[in-house]
Formats: C-alpha cells, sequence, structure tokens
C-alpha cells in the first residue's frame, strides 16, 4: 500500500484517524468532514483493489480501472456516511465524490500505477499451455 499512498499522506492519515477513533470521530464537529471521509474512502478503495477480493471483471484500460476504484470510493463512502451520527453538510455527499475521484486519479497519474494495478491481477500463462495442440477456430453446431 505504501507504494501507492505513503503513511504520511492525507489519504493513509484520514484512514488511520477513522479507524483509531471509530466511535468518536463524527461527534468531533457538527457536520461530517468531508475532506476525512473522502481520504479514507480512496485509501480503502485501493486496498480494496489490491486484495481483489470483490473482483469480477478485471479492468483492461486506465478509464475502466478508474471506475472500478471510483465505485470501491462510493461504497467506502456510504458505509461511513451510514455508520456517523453526524450530519452531511449540503452538497457534501457530491464534495467527498469529487475529493475521492481526485484522490484516485493523482495515485494513477503517479509512476507507473496504472500499468502496475492492471496486471495485479492478470492470470499468468501456464507453461503447459504452450505444448497445447491448436485446435483452430470454433466450430457451430447446428442443433433442431
Amino acid at each position: 500500500m505504501d507504494r501507492f499512498l505513503a503513511p504520511h499522506s492525507p489519504e493513509a492519515v484520514a484512514h488511520s484517524h477513522l479507524t483509531e477513533n471509530l466511535f468518536t470521530w463524527d461527534t468531533e464537529h457538527p457536520s461530517l468532514n468531508e475532506t476525512l471521509i473522502a481520504g479514507c474512502a480512496s485509501y480503502q478503495a485501493i486496498s480494496r483493489y489490491l486484495n481483489g477480493s470483490d473482483l469480477y471483471l478485471l479492468p483492461r484500460s486506465r478509464n475502466e480501472l478508474e471506475n472500478v476504484l471510483w465505485r470501491y470510493a462510493y461504497d467506502a463512502i456510504h458505509n461511513t456516511i451510514s455508520q456517523a451520527r453526524s450530519e452531511i453538510s449540503k452538497g457534501g455527499y457530491s464534495r467527498m465524490c469529487h475529493l475521492a475521484e481526485s484522490s484516485v486519479k493523482k495515485v494513477l497519474d503517479e509512476n507507473d500505477n496504472t500499468a502496475y494495478l492492471l496486471s495485479l491481477h492478470r492470470p499468468q500463462p501456464c507453461e503447459d499451455e504452450q505444448d497445447l495442440p491448436d485446435l483452430g477456430a470454433a466450430r457451430f453446431v447446428r442443433i433442431k
């Protein structure tokens, strides 16, 4: 995880703050801290992608990868809001989503992070596959 978000990054700090202060983080302000929630959501999105536990269709392009990470971030935002006891200020949800999207884009823009994440869950071809005979194109069978 340090490759993408260093321990001192705002996202990692937000994630640490929310997990360490699980029961009191939302009562510190009269409304929810949007920056804190968005930072934690982007951290959780990248972490969830790295684990690959809910990944059924592998992204093939940067655009698809962004969409997967954004969807994970939105899930994290929804989960955090559902546990909060404070209210969201007007327009707060949209701002949180925008901040999380910006954070994800920033991570993907650095170094070769996009290429690394795209190749992370790709199956590696077996050595035995080279020995398999080529059966040609698929045949269509007519069924009456």
